[in-house]
């Protein structure tokens, strides 16, 4: 069997399993399973396909046919510019959560030294991103899961920022470490209700998707938290969902923040909101 038949047995497969990204996904999945890019995969499609390689490759469009994220089956991600290690334990870094990253770097020059903060760490690839483009910068990064702390580090190390990086275990409330100059987050914000109508929940961790009722109940902590540590005029950039941005307005007014802005993602929801801290 040559790799175009191969690809042609995942279209279907997951096709008939109503994955509408059933191409890219299983031109993904194969070039993984032959450890080439996808590129020289497409060049070589007359190529023939060894057992070994099409048994992964099959295994591979098993679990995507499930609706398993190709992140977990491939246990990478890519973020920003860079790829970053998870797992099942971690939840999959999402393309509008590079506003985030976006807008830190709008906020500090090249040059600047700043100390930084993340809540919610989980794989580390938010605060990563931004430390390896401000290399004066330096930063702790907070989760209330071990996994999270543990893969958070590996890709510290991975991405050679580990030395101006602290990582550990501490859920919000506990946090009392430090005056920062900015903080971000990305913190649970679905309604709990809500989470069993989202197809791939079922995956990822319930934990870093519940934000209680009316999913607000951590992005409340975590603006409560970053009124305490935030230095006066630092900034927080706080990732929401597309129907919190007047709920979530009123509990930054409440602590004493002054909104900069809010920015919508490329569906034209409300994703991102930055403030300041004014007193």
């Amino acid at each position: 069997m040559n790799l175009l038949k191969a690809l042609n047995t995942g279209y279907n497969l997951l096709k008939s399993s109503k994955i509408n990204s059933y191409k890219i996904d299983a031109e993904i999945l194969l070039s993984a399973s032959l450890k080439i890019s996808k590129e020289k995969m497409i060049l070589n499609l007359d190529k023939e396909i060894s057992f070994e390689n099409y048994e992964s490759f099959l295994t591979k469009i098993k679990r995507r046919k499930a609706n398993e994220p190709i992140a977990y089956i491939l246990k990478k991600k890519e973020f920003w510019k860079n790829n970053f290690y998870l797992n099942k334990h971690i939840l999959v870094p999402r393309p509008e959560t590079e506003l985030l990253v976006e807008e830190s770097l709008d906020i500090i020059a090249p040059i600047q030294k700043k100390k930084l903060l993340e809540i919610g760490v989980g794989s580390g690839c938010l605060i990563i991103s931004i430390l390896k483009e401000r290399v004066n910068c330096s930063a702790i990064g907070i989760d209330c899961c071990q996994n999270a702390v543990k893969i958070a580090k590996i890709n510290a190390k991975l991405h050679q920022i580990e030395n101006r990086i602290k990582i550990f275990k501490s859920d919000v409330d506990n946090f009392i470490t430090g005056k920062y100059d900015l903080i971000i987050s990305n913190p649970p914000y679905i309604d709990k209700h809500q989470l069993k109508y989202l197809g791939v929940s079922e995956f990822e961790p319930f934990k870093a998707l519940d934000g209680g009722v009316n999913g607000t109940e951590i992005l409340r902590k975590v603006i409560i938290k970053a009124s305490q540590v935030l230095k006066t005029n630092g900034k927080l950039i706080i990732e929401i969902g597309s129907n919190q941005k007047y709920k979530v307005i009123n509990l930054l007014n409440n602590n004493n923040f002054f909104i900069n802005k809010i920015i919508k993602d490329l569906s034209n929801h409300d994703r991102c909101i930055v403030s300041t801290k004014l007193i």
